[in-house]
């Protein structure tokens, strides 16, 4: 008897729902079938229109709930393919994943499910690995809306990495550079897959941008715009041919605009691919997804990227079991791709092997480990409780009289724990304020210790102080970046470029005087200065007063500046 399974495919604005038996070597579809959401599905209404979705599918199609194994649209994960160094054993590779999640997420990672996959080895000796993360909330809403129909999620899987599962299983597939176009609703959904690598992007160019398009020409409303693109719509090969309906030429004209801007974006993410991942160029372009039912658009893209273009058919990989209706089965299968995938997963028979479920449901299955062993714990400990009971229920009565008798005690004893929490809570903050004050003192004492060291040499080399002035000074010194730093993000790389910009900090600007024919040794005076760790520099040298014919001696003034490393002076 083989073992059935269900997955469901959660779009944004369409949900598949396909029942599959894994005990073969393929699965083999056994019943499915797919709705329209009410509206485009978000985080923040999955419970309200979600579940009328599948109960619809589940009247219509005759299927009951039970486990089943979903998978998200790619626009709601993030996924990214590093390249990691295995060195340093385990602890050191979770913790160079867990780094590489956290410099390209832009989410704290706190708030995220992760998971992640080794691919394999690179050329260089680094491991490929495939890292997976979405927001804990956005899951968490979802999975409660799935379970509220009557569904238990066993795997949660992303739509991209389920197709690009699917894609591997397939005999079409010869192992080499290929683009992965699912093309929904919200969302086009681009992989690269190559080997070990992979690349995935979403791009914001799709079915829905095609209705809107429609709508705004034809003046109608989105709902009539998208019966009519499903009904009617082709994409247009260009040059000078016109449909003789000129509702329909304009429609058809609108699809290759689109279609035209969404090449522009494989295009650019096939340049990024090549050249920062340093890839091949694809041979091949499979597409998949409800939008990839526009006639003519296999012969765009073919004409547009002069590569090979096919659909990709689950039924390559899959079977179709007897009590499966097969009447619209091959326009179906551009939505039935990421179920296959979903299939495979569970069936143990996919390469990448991705699974997001939340907090909630792996610390409730946890629990539920612990049950049997609970319950017998419980009944052991009852019947104890009971002969114990029975032998000694004279010594209970006798426990309980005592019981009532510490009891005003024990609320006493229960408010001086109170009373006495929150004086050890005042005790802590009046010690944090102490410590605070300490630190001021002793950068007072510091700065006054330079000060009477400044005074010390300027004695020394019989001059005084005339001014003295506290100031911001500019620091353009660029910090120094460690030789064995990681290479940074684009973004970490922004944020340094702003660190080496000069800032400004504590310092001192003062003057000496001194009489003399000559001038001093201001080198002499700054290593003076430098044998005490008083950093300053000369700014200028100013004669106060010329000598005159009574006298040979002038006046002079010194000004130096002095930076305090970053230390406020304390001197008020």
């Amino acid at each position: 008897m083989g073992k059935k399974l269900l997955t469901l495919n959660i779009g944004a604005s369409t949900v598949v729902l396909a029942e599959y038996d894994i005990g073969g070597r393929a699965p083999t579809l056994l019943k499915y079938g797919k709705s329209q959401l009410a509206a485009a599905l978000d985080s923040g209404n999955a419970s309200t229109i979600l579940a009328p979705a599948l109960h619809e599918i589940m009247r219509a199609n005759g299927i009951r709930p039970g486990k089943v194994a979903l998978s998200i649209s790619g626009q709601m994960a993030f996924l990214r393919n590093a390249a990691i160094p295995m060195a340093g054993g385990k602890e050191r590779f979770e913790t160079l994943i867990r780094y590489e999640i956290e410099q390209n997420i832009p989410f704290p990672i706190d708030e995220m499910v992760c998971d992640s996959q080794i691919l394999g080895d690179m050329p260089n000796g680094d491991k490929s690995v495939i890292v997976v993360a979405t927001k804990v909330d956005q899951i968490e809403k979802i999975v409660e809306a799935v379970k509220s129909a009557g569904f238990d999620p066993e795997i949660i899987d992303v739509a991209p990495i389920s197709i690009i599962n699917l894609l591997r299983a397939s005999p079409a597939y010869d192992g080499g550079c290929a683009i992965l176009l699912d093309i929904g609703a919200k969302t086009t959904s681009l992989s690269i897959v190559e080997g070990e690598k992979i690349y995935n992007r979403a791009i914001p160019v799709a079915g829905n941008t095609i209705t809107k398009e429609i709508a705004q020409t034809l003046g109608c409303s989105q709902e009539d715009a998208e019966n009519y693109k499903c009904r009617n719509a082709y994409v247009s090969m260009g040059g000078v041919t016109e449909d003789e309906d000129e509702t329909l030429d304009h429609v058809s004209k609108i699809c290759r605009s689109v279609m035209t801007r969404l090449h522009a974006e494989i295009t650019r993410s096939v340049n990024f691919y090549r050249s920062q991942q340093g890839g091949a160029m694809p041979t091949r372009l499979y597409l998949t997804g409800g939008c990839a039912l526009l006639p003519q658009i296999a012969d765009f893209f073919q004409d547009s990227l002069q590569i090979e273009v096919a659909f990709l058919n689950p039924f390559d990989v899959a079977g179709v079991g007897s009590s499966c209706d097969t009447s619209d089965i091959e326009r179906d299968s551009v939505y039935l791709a990421a179920t296959t995938g979903l299939a495979l997963h569970a069936g143990g028979s996919s390469p990448i092997s991705i699974n997001l479920l939340p907090p909630s449901i792996t610390e409730a299955r946890r629990e539920a480990a612990r049950i049997p062993f609970v319950t017998i714990g419980a009944v052991a400990l009852a019947a104890a409780g009971a002969l114990w009971y029975f032998v000694q229920s004279g010594e209970l009565s006798r426990l309980d009289a005592k019981k009532s008798e510490y009891e005003p005690r024990l609320r006493v004893l229960e408010g001086n724990k109170a009373y006495n929490d929150a004086q050890n809570k005042k005790y802590e903050a009046k010690v944090v304020e102490a410590k605070e004050f300490l630190k001021q003192i002793t950068r007072h004492d510091d700065y006054l210790k330079k000060v009477n060291d400044v005074r010390g040499v300027v004695e020394s080399k019989g001059m005084w102080i005339g001014k003295w002035e506290e100031v911001k000074i500019k620091d353009a010194e660029p910090k120094e970046e460690p030789k064995d730093r990681k290479p940074r993000s684009r973004r970490d790389r922004r944020a340094r470029s702003r660190t080496n910009e000069p800032v400004e900090v504590p310092g001192v600007h003062f003057t000496l005087y001194k009489w003399g024919s000559s001038d001093a040794d201001v080198d002499g005076i700054i290593a003076a200065f430098k044998k005490k760790g008083i950093d300053v520099i000369r700014k200028k040298t100013n004669t106060i007063a010329e000598p005159n014919v009574s006298s040979d001696t002038c006046l002079k003034a010194y000004v130096f500046e002095w930076k305090l490393n970053g230390k406020e002076p304390e001197s008020k």
